[in-house]
């Protein structure tokens, strides 16, 4: 059996603090975002650290550098996808780009296909369209050169996809499983944990979001499941349970990062860091905040519990967010990468 991935979504800006040894641990580079330009093709205008893929594969030659394209709030998908020729139009330039840059292909994150949360353009036709869409970039980059996705954590993904064909289209489908409690709601809880924590059992997590996308028609070989490099925080939090499964007066927000956790929050400036068996998930509670996160320990438990799945690997949001490398190198020890 090969040895499971290890992949790091980087925003551009973040590209150059890839270190030798960061490199050495991944097997992919996602680099977000590239987007969809007001006229149906790839914009990738915001990537101006594209040339330091060079210098990352000096680093380690054989790591794979994939160009993210969407992201939250990244709408142009559902109207370039739409007609065979808009279809055809974005996979020619995105095949265009990565000749010219030297990537190894292209990862689409449309969030999410017949669903407009994020304020973007959708269309029932999404659907069908969305394999269409992967088809045209199969077709565009040839069986060499990967083509991916990333998935919404929930039902609703597989609801507005075709599940089965996709992953036949795909070389791997990437679960974002974090953001499973968000900035929809007022509860405090974990928002990337592994299990369900004990009263939460109807809450998403990685597990059951696996058997649901596996049920759903991807195959266990063909899954990675994500991890946190930031956290979720919710405020006004009743100091019940060490605030876990309370109503607090704000929805989980975002941040702060891993490495900023470490500088002021865990088990600092009143927060006291707690470690929550069922969920195998870490959260901190000052009596007021509740602070959603992954550690290491919690990174071991996923490492884990991948292999003995028979799935693909692991990917993480985001590498800029934790500059003391301890959680990349977690997970590549527990891999024994």
């Amino acid at each position: 059996m090969t040895k499971p991935i290890v992949l790091a979504y980087v925003v551009n800006r973040a590209l150059i603090n890839v270190t030798p040894d960061d490199a050495k641990r991944l097997t992919h580079v996602n680099i977000a975002f590239g987007l969809v330009g007001k006229d149906g093709l790839l914009d990738s205008h915001q990537l101006t650290n594209i040339d330091y893929i060079h210098t990352l594969r000096a680093f380690n030659p054989s790591l794979k550098v994939v160009l993210s394209v969407g992201g939250w709030g990244a709408g142009g998908f559902s109207t370039m996808a739409l007609t065979e020729e808009g279809r055809r139009a974005f996979a020619e330039s995105c095949r265009e780009y990565v000749e010219k840059t030297g990537l190894d292909g292209i990862d689409i994150d449309w969030e999410y296909p017949c669903d407009n949360s994020a304020g973007i353009d959708c269309d029932p036709r999404d659907r069908e369209n969305f394999t269409l869409l992967l088809k045209a970039l199969r077709d565009a980059l040839g069986t060499e050169r990967i083509v991916s996705i990333a998935a919404g954590a929930g039902k609703y993904f597989i609801e507005g996809t075709e599940m089965p064909r996709v992953a036949e289209i795909c070389d791997y489908v990437q679960l974002m499983t974090y953001d499973m409690r968000s900035g929809f709601c007022s509860q405090a809880g974990h928002h990337a944990s592994l299990y369900p924590t004990k009263g939460d059992e109807t809450a998403r997590n990685t597990r059951d979001v696996v058997e649901m996308f596996h049920e759903g028609g991807v195959p266990y070989e063909k899954i990675v499941i994500g991890a946190a490099f930031y956290a979720r925080r919710w405020d006004g939090v009743p100091d019940v349970n060490h605030g876990m499964l309370q109503e607090a007066q704000t929805k989980g927000q975002g941040g702060p990062g891993y490495s900023e956790l470490v500088q002021g929050f865990i088990n600092k400036n009143g927060f006291t860091r707690y470690w929550d068996e069922d969920a195998r998930a870490p959260y901190l509670f000052n009596g007021s905040t509740f602070i959603s996160y992954e550690d290491p320990d919690s990174l071991r438990a996923k490492c884990e519990y991948l292999t003995a799945k028979g799935l693909l690997g692991i990917m993480y949001w985001e590498h800029g967010c934790d500059s003391t490398h301890t959680l990349l190198k977690s997970i590549a020890d527990a891999l024994e990468r």
